[in-house]
């Protein structure tokens, strides 16, 4: 079945299905776990569209690749083409919030990495990009920071909040407009929290957004 948008509601959104652009070590206590430098500007990287899939009611990993590894995030849907923009034109041009899991095949990525090549095979695969329903964004309120969050079996394994963001939201995506043009219907995932782990088929996981936004359900294997 081929990857749709969609609203919390489970209706469409019409939206093409674009790009994913990503952050890395947005949150300097993840760079730390990984033993890894925090960045002073951005590093920035592309999922491709066939790596989007809905999150729940389930999804699967590669079981024979190595340790597959966790990153939950902050997932912004693009609703208007953003080039060269500042951070209040970003604002405006999202058209939704939701969640997604930057899923990292770890042990081939430490296997790039130490040998000077890029990572797309660790992060870029098919699947790679688990996706929840969004939240309209007239109805996200930033006056307040908002927690993202990831149990796995009933265990909290990542938490972090948008303060703790080592470049805020939309400051991030009118840089990365300045790389990328976004396209309506490109995903921006905002960088995960501490806490990422192995995970494996059979575990049960609950996502959540807030008080606004929670996802549930089953990885299996493939």
């Amino acid at each position: 079945m081929n990857y749709v948008h969609r609203w919390i509601d489970d209706s469409a959104i019409d939206l093409p299905v674009g790009k994913v652009v990503c952050v890395g070590r947005n949150y300097a206590a993840h760079a730390r776990e990984l033993g890894n430098e925090v960045p002073d500007s951005p590093i920035l990287f592309i999922k491709p569209s066939t790596s989007l899939v809905p999150m729940a009611p389930s999804f699967s990993i590669p079981v024979d690749q190595g340790e597959v590894h966790h990153e939950i995030e902050m997932a912004l849907l693009v609703g208007e083409k953003l080039q060269n923009c500042d951070a209040e034109d970003a604002r405006w041009g999202m058209a939704g919030f939701g969640l997604g899991l930057d899923l990292t095949l770890r042990d081939i990525q430490n296997e790039l990495k130490n040998k000077g090549q890029p990572w797309e095979r660790a992060k870029a695969f098919d699947g790679a990009c688990p996706v929840s329903g969004f939240i309209d964004s007239r109805g996200v309120s930033w006056k307040q920071s908002i927690e993202i969050s990831l149990e796995v079996n009933g265990e909290l394994r990542q938490r972090g909040n948008t303060t703790q963001m080592l470049f805020p939201i939309f400051q991030l995506v009118a840089e990365m407009s300045r790389v990328f043009t976004l396209e309506p219907g490109d995903i921006i995932l905002t960088g995960t929290p501490p806490g990422v782990a192995a995970l494996h088929p059979g575990d049960h996981f609950r996502a959540r957004f807030g008080n606004t936004l929670k996802v549930e359900g089953q990885v299996t294997g493939r």
